[in-house]
């Protein structure tokens, strides 16, 4: 481990995934979202393993979604956003695509979160703005955060970049990250390589250091 100052500074994988330190967010991963990812069966399959590789080592794992409110309060940037995305001629042809009890808003089956984990619902791209999860982080004294799910090129990238400028060390389990657009999806990868501050690693690469980091005996 680096220091400085009496600060341990992470270097490695190992050094930033102490499993008492380390939380899981599980972006995204909802029947509405992942009906538009190509490679669907993939990404389900190794969010899956992270999830298991982390409650086997007793990693603390929320899990989010994205909602949308109803057309009437949308702001103006919310109105902008989904005109966008929806490619509505005006405002006033925008719905809401996400209420909270669609069933397209819901987690997939394959990833049910137990009574030890939890669900957290944003209306951001980022996962800490607006939402209760920073508090909920620092008040367990997490330093690192892990992030699966769809999608890189729309919100895992803004969570990592958010993570990093609040202090945490974020690690992007690329090979459990869907994309909607695969070159969007290369880019925002190249730019957090390129910025340095994220920690990128697969899934096993991700459970070997949890199981090394773990205290021993």
């Amino acid at each position: 481990m680096d220091e400085r100052n009496g600060l341990a500074v992470p270097q490695s994988l190992q050094e930033a995934c102490d499993p008492a330190r380390v939380a899981l967010l599980v972006y995204d991963m909802q029947v509405g979202i992942l009906q538009q990812i190509g490679d669907r069966d993939r990404v389900i399959a190794q969010t899956v393993s992270a999830v298991e590789a982390a409650r086997a080592a007793g990693v603390r794992t929320y899990f989010l979604r994205h909602v949308t409110l109803p057309a009437e309060l949308m702001g103006a940037s919310q109105l902008r956003m989904w005109r966008a995305w929806q490619r509505a001629g005006r405002a006033a042809d925008v719905v809401s695509a996400f209420p909270p009890d669609a069933p397209h808003t819901a987690l997939i089956p394959e990833l049910r979160p137990t009574e030890r984990e939890a669900v957290l619902d944003k209306i951001t791209m980022s996962a800490f703005e607006g939402t209760w999860l920073d508090i909920a982080l620092r008040d367990c004294g997490i330093t690192t955060v892990a992030v699966v799910g769809c999608a890189m090129e729309i919100g895992i990238e803004p969570t990592a970049r958010h993570a990093a400028d609040l202090g945490y060390v974020p690690v992007v389990l690329t090979d459990a990250c869907g994309a909607g657009d695969k070159a969007a999806a290369e880019r925002s990868l190249e730019a957090l390589r390129f910025a340095g501050d994220t920690l990128l690693a697969t899934v096993d690469e991700f459970r070997t250091a949890l199981t090394a980091a773990a205290p021993q005996g």
